[in-house]
């Protein structure tokens, strides 16, 4: 779990990134989360839109991408979900 001296440490590096997966109408599905889970293991933090025709709750959609890809709901903005995990290999965030 982070902190949430973490947390705000998290949102401000995660200011200028642009969403980079987009949620519609179909929801979270295993191909997504699967590529989820690759992008976070490069990046570390990641940002995910939810679309307009989306019929799940924006937090029942943060909850099943984090349990998929097991990343931490950094927090969720409007209808922005920001992500964090540890990478393995590519650690390049240094948590305070």
């Amino acid at each position: 779990m982070l902190t949430n001296k973490q947390k705000q440490f998290l949102r401000s590096e995660s200011h200028h990134i642009k969403p980079i997966f987009q949620v519609g109408k179909d929801g979270v599905n295993e191909n997504m989360v699967t590529q989820i889970s690759e992008a976070l293991e490069k990046r570390e933090l990641i940002k995910v839109s939810i679309l307009q025709n989306c019929v799940e709750d924006k937090h029942v959609v943060a909850e099943q991408i984090s349990a998929g890809t097991e990343a931490e709901v950094v927090q969720i903005i409007g209808n922005t979900i920001i992500l964090y995990k540890e990478s393995t290999d590519h650690k390049e965030i240094k948590l305070p």
